[in-house]
């Protein structure tokens, strides 16, 4: 039973992995897809298939899925670049015979209202048309979202947002890698099921101010702004303003209960707790 994993060397994609190797999977059996090989020369020494596609060259994508039976198909990190990649990995994996395609969707996907959740849709939309048998993981926040500028936080003694008093039921990417590697290896047919994913705790973000204090041993706030001004804000430390636009908006629906998922999906599958999030925060210190 040979699996792929898509963007192999990425957050997520390494850590599907390390998830699947620790399950047992021999790693002559996992293909790791990478846009350059030499981030993947460990595994490559691991006996993992390394193989080169990027998400836009369909030809080699098809040469990356021959005689590969489940393929982990971790959506693409260029927004808005999205809808045509995920539909080059389908119609590779659909001419290659791939057996299931397990995708990183986003909460409720078909309902969901963030902008983030539009080209979620449509892969949705373009998985059930391929006629490939799909299992969908909906993955809820990472922890690891509040970790980029986590000393800068802690210096200022500010957390900005425009939350308000909604709960993000966050995880570790470890959590969601893992669950992945259990679908994927799973004995139980997984075609057609659908995975809510979300951490333990519901949080809100003057929960999460007062857990970077309680690591960083700094008082920390939370500050809600209006929604333009907090990506105002994002604008301001560099990010281009159509990323700056998404993730504000993304603050916007945590204030709506987006990103609160209590389905129970992850604890169930990896068959724990999800990771706290101080857990998260210390190792990123």
């Amino acid at each position: 039973m040979t699996i792929a994993v898509t963007g192999a060397t990425g957050h997520l994609g390494r850590l599907a992995v390390d998830a699947l190797l620790r399950r047992g999977v021999p790693a002559s059996d996992v293909v790791a897809v990478v846009r350059n090989p030499e981030k993947a020369a460990d595994l490559a020494a691991l006996g993992v298939q390394v193989r080169t596609a990027d998400y836009a060259d369909r030809a080699a994508l098809d040469a990356a899925f021959a005689g590969v039976d489940k393929l982990l198909l971790i959506s693409g990190s260029e927004v808005g670049g999205r809808v045509p990649q995920h539909t080059n990995i389908i119609d590779a994996a659909k001419a290659a015979g791939v057996g299931l395609v397990a995708y990183t969707s986003i909460p409720d996907a078909p309902n969901n209202t963030l902008q983030l959740a539009q080209e979620h849709q449509v892969t949705e939309r373009l998985l059930a048309e391929s006629g490939i048998d799909h299992v969908l993981l909906r993955n809820g926040w990472y922890w690891e979202n509040y970790t980029n500028d986590l000393v800068g936080t802690a210096e200022r003694g500010v957390l900005v947002g425009s939350a308000g008093d909604g709960r993000v039921a966050g995880a570790a990417r470890a959590d969601y890698a893992e669950a992945a590697a259990a679908v994927l290896t799973s004995d139980e047919n997984q075609a057609g099921k659908v995975y809510e994913l979300g951490g333990d705790e519901h949080l809100t973000y003057p929960e999460l101010a007062q857990a970077i204090s309680n690591v960083t041993g700094k008082p920390v706030e939370y500050r809600n702004l209006p929604v333009a001004e907090y990506q105002g804000v994002l604008e301001s430390v560099g990010l281009p303003a159509p990323v700056a636009g998404v993730l504000a908006d993304a603050d916007a629906g945590v204030a709506t209960g987006v990103l609160d998922v209590a389905s129970g999906d992850l604890q169930r599958l990896i068959g724990r707790p999800s990771t706290p999030l101080e857990t998260v925060l210390r190792a990123a210190l």
